[in-house]
């Protein structure tokens, strides 16, 4: 399953991040669908209900534009069906966070937007899940692995994975290209997703939402629970998701198989509330001694990212004084991981702009 992400990065920032190519090879940067970047917020602490960005076909909001083009939007994370009769999304009776791949035909709710080609893709750091261990349960973070190139898929395919490490590769996924300027920061998690557009009974705004299509669990990640969201590996699955004009539905399921690609690392219980949205949601925690683990080939490339990356483009941070550092008490204050530094830079918070 999938119950809580984190995507810190800000609207401008997400922007390069997933850049694209369309039908004819040419590169593009999607745009943000009117006011939906002021409706995003940056979080490191994500839950269902709250407003995620999405990359999706621009055809959707516009029936003139190439559907090969893409556009970003902010859309709350838990489908309502466009047939919902209640004046109140909350007042729904079940949840819409996720849908089973295998099911996504059997149930009105997911298989109508399905057969239409209402597919996004989720966009996130990564998200979380919590293993059941003896006294409760351990969070983890979930994400791609942020190194250079390495083995091939193939070699992957073959080759023992590690629990915290799996063989190192970033395939040609949305953080490369070859144009100077492009994103070579941290690589988003792109997932499958399916929405809809439900408008109040009694008139309104249009809410659009989404639910994470899930599959079993890739074998690397079942210690952690037998789910997994459907990964979309790379710019060409993303594109033939995308791509409702060119990939009929039936072909698309096709793209929503389980995975072996990811990595992950335990953190600190405090992600379990949702109230809490620091970087210390993120920051590993070595299980054994509950002191920071040794940095890892990814950690290493976001805090090479970090310092390389100009600091006129990263302004959307911002600092946190040198007063209120030192008011913490010593044990927040140690040197934080890789992971944790990329994405909270010197004791920063989560960008907005």
């Amino acid at each position: 399953m999938c119950g809580r992400t984190a995507c810190t990065l800000a609207p401008d920032e997400l922007k390069r991040a997933c850049s694209y190519r369309n039908r004819r090879g040419q590169r593009r940067q999607p745009r943000w669908r009117d006011g939906d970047a002021d409706n995003y917020r940056p979080s490191y602490n994500k839950n269902p209900q709250s407003m995620s960005p999405v990359l999706l076909s621009q055809r959707h909001f516009d029936k003139d534009a190439p559907v090969d083009e893409c556009v970003l939007a902010s859309m709350r994370w838990g489908l309502v069906p466009s047939w919902f009769k209640e004046s109140d999304p909350s007042k729904m009776h079940y949840s819409t966070s996720n849908c089973r791949s295998e099911n996504i035909l059997q149930k009105k709710s997911y298989k109508d937007p399905m057969l239409k080609g209402q597919r996004c893709v989720i966009l996130a750091d990564g998200f979380y899940e919590w293993q059941k261990v003896e006294k409760g349960k351990q969070p983890f973070f979930i994400y791609f692995p942020q190194t250079q190139p390495g083995p091939s898929q193939e070699e992957r395919k073959n080759s023992d994975s590690e629990s915290v490490r799996p063989p190192a590769k970033v395939s040609s996924g949305l953080m490369k290209g070859e144009a100077a300027g492009e994103w070579t920061g941290w690589r988003l998690l792109t997932m499958a997703g399916v929405f809809d557009c439900w408008t109040p009974p009694g008139g309104g705004e249009p809410l659009y939402s989404y639910s994470v299509i899930t599959v079993n669990a890739s074998p690397n990640l079942q210690s952690i629970h037998d789910r997994m969201p459907a990964i979309l590996d790379g710019e060409e699955e993303v594109r033939r998701w995308l791509d409702f004009g060119e990939v009929k539905s039936l072909e698309a399921l096709k793209l929503l198989q389980s995975k072996n690609i990811l990595t992950f690392h335990p953190v600190s219980s405090l992600v379990n509330n949702t109230r809490n949205n620091s970087p210390e949601c993120l920051q590993p925690v070595d299980l054994n001694s509950k002191k920071e683990p040794k940095s890892t080939a990814s950690s290493k490339m976001m805090t090479s990212w970090l310092s390389s990356s100009s600091p006129s483009k990263r302004k959307s941070h911002t600092s946190e004084s040198k007063e209120e550092r030192e008011s913490k008490p010593q044990n927040q204050r140690k040197s934080a991981g890789g992971l944790q530094q990329w994405l909270q830079g010197t004791n920063k918070k989560p960008r907005t702009k």
